[in-house]
């Protein structure tokens, strides 16, 4: 099999805001949304694996990746990153897709569902619940007492709490990554983390019975920032939603192990999947 090669990217200009994307392979289209303070590059292991079989999008939201805000204010609303969604999906004259989340992406896409449901085939959100765990309240309260400037420290709270199955490698990453955020960042990633616990539960920001889009909730065993007693009452107020656990990982999913992508495959469409191979 030849590599998968981005055949578009481009920056997308919507309202306020620079929006980077990449679009992978040729067939039924996928949109990956990422996760806060994630970017595109997380869903690379992804596209080697299932870019051979479908269209997929990548893009970066603000404060993600080089995603930037031209004017207005740093905080950017739910409705703002529902509307670079739909310009996303309008922009590359997607009709239907799976959309596939990793844990804030999830909020986005359900919040999506309800309003552009046309453009949605299915949900596949990982790593999301009704609300954040004891633990991750604890860690969004340290993490915004911290010294803005001490930022191994806010890294080490993030890895130590979350991430201790990531391969070191991402562990460096993150390190990285918050010792070249800028100041806006922090304050947009704290001001996100308090509104998580402001808003206390996700039915408050969606109202998950009118989602009525088939939707499969990823769950890892080890998950250290969501319940699954919480991944279950999700479920239970959405008309058309299961749950599949994946056993030995985290939050980060597919971060954690590739073998992840196991479950993904059983859910996208397997038989077309094995019916490509073939013809590859």
């Amino acid at each position: 099999m030849h590599p998968i090669r981005s055949h578009s990217k481009n920056i997308l200009t919507f309202e306020r805001f620079q929006i980077p994307y990449r679009v992978f392979g040729k067939g039924e289209d996928i949109v990956c949304l990422n996760g806060v303070q994630q970017s595109m590059a997380m869903w690379l292991s992804f596209v080697k694996k299932f870019g051979h079989y479908f269209r997929i999008t990548l893009f970066d939201f603000p404060h993600q990746g080089k995603a930037k805000i031209n004017s207005g204010p740093n905080s950017v609303s739910l409705d703002e990153q529902v509307g670079i969604l739909h310009a996303i999906i309008k922009e590359l004259g997607i009709k239907s897709a799976d959309i596939c989340t990793a844990s804030w992406g999830g909020v986005v896409a359900l919040d999506f569902a309800l309003h552009f449901p046309q453009y949605v085939k299915r949900l596949l959100l990982a790593s999301i619940g009704i609300k954040p765990n004891t633990c991750m309240k604890d860690v969004i309260l340290k993490g915004t007492a911290m010294n803005k400037h001490d930022r191994q420290a806010m890294a080490d709270l993030l890895i130590n709490s979350f991430g201790d199955n990531l391969p070191q490698t991402l562990k460096n990453q993150i390190i990285i990554q918050f010792q070249s955020m800028s100041e806006e960042r922090i304050r947009a990633f704290s001001e996100h983390g308090m509104s998580v616990i402001f808003n206390e539960s996700l039915d408050l920001v969606v109202p998950l019975s009118k989602v009525t889009k088939e939707t499969i909730l990823l769950h890892g065993e080890n998950d250290k920032i969501i319940d699954y007693k919480d991944v279950k009452s999700m479920a239970k107020q959405m008309p058309d939603c299961v749950i599949k656990i994946i056993p030995k990982v985290g939050h980060f999913l597919h971060l954690e192990s590739e073998k992840v992508f196991d479950t993904y495959e059983e859910v996208l469409l397997q038989k077309n999947i094995r019916a490509n191979r073939a013809s590859v």
